[in-house]
């Protein structure tokens, strides 16, 4: 379980990044001031992140995560 976990965690990561690459994209591409892709991009990107944050708060908590110091 622990590692599927951990896999889904990265998969979710990259959605995020995909989303904020995505809202670049539209951000430097629509020119016309009335499109909303911009922000409806950075709004899923909020919303998944959030979600990221939970699941790594889960994972801590469930024990499926280990987190440690600086030093090691």
């Amino acid at each position: 379980m622990e590692t599927v976990y951990k896999y889904a965690l990265v998969v979710l990561l990259l959605v995020v990044l995909f989303n904020l690459g995505q809202a670049l994209y539209f951000m430097m591409t629509d020119r016309d001031g009335n499109s909303r892709r911009t922000a409806w991009a950075l709004t899923r990107r909020i919303g998944l992140s959030v979600l990221l944050i939970l699941m790594v708060m889960l994972g801590i908590w469930m024990g499926w995560l280990h987190p440690h110091g600086v030093n090691g």
